[in-house]
């Protein structure tokens, strides 16, 4: 590690098979914590390059349990966190909503830690229990329309690394791995990203695959579709910039948007949208995720019938039945 300290110490960039190197030693305990946190600290104060994400992905994938649903055309409504804006679990909800809806959702997801409330922290106190069992997950997809793939059952390396960066509290490179290493490895995926920089790497990474995606950037820095601002999107069909008016909306207020102070207060709020008492400004937000996601499946389809697929999910209480037949 004192070497690959001391290339990072000389503003040093690693190759693809460097960076792919290292996350498996991490991974396989080669390294002591203080050795690990000295490395994701280090790493955090300069600009991650195209062949470091690539090779830590490629770690990433090779490492993690092997999990085969390609039966089901699957979309991942994954957002990197670390943009520092505590909203309540947008991305999980806007899931529900498109399992509702009739789509097969893996939701990739792990425990809050630049955030107070994770999806996978909201999903655990709402009683669901974890699970890396291929048979069980597909049984999920079959009776509620998502499986919920929680990264630390999945990626020894973010099981390795999560005492250390819940320690440091603040956004890592694991942060932008998040999206990329879901082992389902859905064919659609809405990526929500903290920083403009970041989109673009990972639109240039996306370019090189054959999956349907839509990367999110809002210009105030939010990770998702927040309503509270314009926001830059990245897809195969080229990069746009999206106004809150081109969806029909008014711009909101971020506190309107905001996450419970506690695990059990951003479970209330979850609760409630998917129960119809949210406030205006929750459920447009979750249905505008929701509608982009549909949209990155269908992309023939205006944003108009997508959001309005997204609301019959939500009103008609078909997201809360998915909801509730994956909880069992």
């Amino acid at each position: 590690m004192k070497k690959i300290l001391n290339h990072l110490f000389e503003n040093k960039s690693f190759s693809r098979v460097e960076a792919q190197r290292i996350l498996t030693a991490i991974a396989s305990g080669e390294f002591n914590t203080s050795q690990i946190a000295a490395f994701i600290t280090a790493f955090g104060m300069r600009n991650i390059t195209v062949a470091e994400l690539q090779g830590f992905r490629d770690a990433m994938l090779d490492l993690c349990v092997k999990v085969d649903l390609s039966n089901y055309e699957l979309v991942d409504l994954c957002g990197t966190g670390g943009d520092g804006k505590d909203t309540f679990n947008i991305s999980t909800l806007a899931s529900f909503v498109v399992a509702g809806a009739g789509y097969k959702v893996a939701k990739h997801g792990n425990y809050g830690v630049s955030s107070g409330c994770g999806s996978s922290n909201v999903m655990e106190h709402l009683g669901y229990t974890f699970t890396d069992n291929q048979d069980e997950l597909k049984r999920s997809l079959d009776s509620a329309g998502i499986c919920f793939i929680h990264a630390p059952l999945f990626n020894p390396a973010m099981k390795i690394v999560a005492p250390i960066r819940k320690d440091l509290g603040v956004k890592t490179f694991f942060n932008m791995l998040g999206p990329m290493v879901n082992p389902a490895q859905p064919k659609n995926q809405i990526v929500g990203v903290f920083s403009l920089e970041l989109a673009r790497l990972y639109a240039y990474l996306y370019q090189e695959t054959d999956k349907n995606y839509t990367i999110i950037h809002a210009v105030n820095g939010f990770d998702e579709v927040s309503l509270t601002c314009d926001f830059k999107t990245f897809s195969k069909t080229g990069e746009a910039l999206i106004k809150v008016s081109d969806l029909g909306f008014e711009e909101i207020n971020e506190y309107e948007i905001a996450g419970g102070s506690t695990i059990k207060s951003s479970a209330d709020i979850f609760i409630n949208v998917l129960q119809g008492t949210g406030t205006d400004p929750q459920n447009n937000v979750v249905l505008c995720n929701a509608a982009i996601a549909i949209q990155t499946i269908k992309p023939e389809q205006s944003f108009a019938d997508c959001f309005y697929e997204a609301e019959s999910s939500l009103v008609g209480g078909l997201a809360l039945k998915s909801f509730r037949n994956l909880i069992g």
